[in-house]
């Protein structure tokens, strides 16, 4: 199995992104009609922000996309990358600051690390936190695509929190989803659109760590497969209480949802018990 997987996804890293959005818009389209559990999950969760069911429709395809572009992104040509706010960047690592990235399940948050990789990497490496892929097939075709210059990944243990704080007190990046659902204990209830969500701790003790700054980002795909546009803003600084801090980061996660909901994961289960811790 592991080698035919690998073998589609080479084949189909050679495909134009126009190609692959495409057929990730189809494939959207049939996940939503096929699954009513997807489809009542992404509805209620964009009703629940307060957006209308055109919005939702249209995140529809965008979810799919961001299936069918991931071979281009892992195994392919480099794709067509612009940004805003890269000033940002700069200022912070002038200052010999390390650099907090807090980004959502918006867009394409795969492009954030790699475009930063590809402009900022060389001299200040981003390491990102990476947990493995469940199926066997998929874990070392995921493992090796990640990998790349100026781009690291640390394990979702305690030696890879360590990691991260390593690299930000060296003055380097780190990349994380703070809208992620975070084993139970390590996070706190927080509201995100209105609801309580479980909301992890690790971005605001990050956040401690040295002259860290951190900025919020996201990367925007652009349409017709035209490429991505990665914008970055300035937060923080953040509130010393963990939960105060959860809000804080919740509120900058619906801001940058705000400027374009239809590009926003609505099926993400962001709103579930958390798991058991390992």
């Amino acid at each position: 199995m592991a080698p035919l997987i690998h073998l589609l996804f080479r084949a189909f890293s050679l495909l134009p992104l126009p190609v692959l959005h495409a057929l990730g818009w189809v494939l959207g389209w049939a996940s939503f009609l096929l699954s009513s559990r997807y489809r009542r999950r992404l509805l209620a969760h964009a009703k629940q922000a307060g957006y209308s069911t055109g919005v939702a429709l249209r995140s529809v395809g965008e979810a799919g996309k961001l299936v069918a572009e991931l071979p281009r992104l892992w195994l392919g040509r480099p794709v067509p990358v612009g940004w805003e706010g890269a000033a940002h960047i700069e200022a912070a690592q002038a200052g010999g600051s390390g650099v907090l990235f807090l980004t959502p399940h918006l867009g394409c948050f795969e492009i954030t690390a790699q475009a930063y990789a590809r402009r900022f990497g060389e001299r200040h490496p981003m390491t990102v936190l990476f947990r493995p892929a469940r199926q066997a097939a998929m874990r070392d075709l995921v493992s090796g695509a990640r990998q790349r210059p100026g781009l690291l990944t640390a394990p979702t243990t305690l030696a890879g929190v360590k990691q991260l704080l390593k690299a930000l007190k060296a003055g380097d990046a780190v990349g994380l989803l703070p809208d992620q659902v975070p084993p139970d204990g390590q996070g706190v209830w927080a509201p995100f659109f209105g609801r309580d969500a479980y909301t992890m701790t690790l971005s605001a003790r990050l956040a401690q760590a040295g002259q860290t700054r951190v900025l919020v980002s996201w990367g925007e795909r652009l349409s017709w497969g035209r490429g991505y546009l990665v914008h970055v803003r300035a937060f923080g600084p953040l509130d010393s209480d963990p939960v105060r801090a959860a809000g804080q980061i919740n509120r900058a996660m619906e801001a940058l949802v705000r400027e374009c909901p239809a590009q926003y994961l609505w099926s993400y289960d962001r709103y579930k018990t958390p798991p058991p811790a390992r």
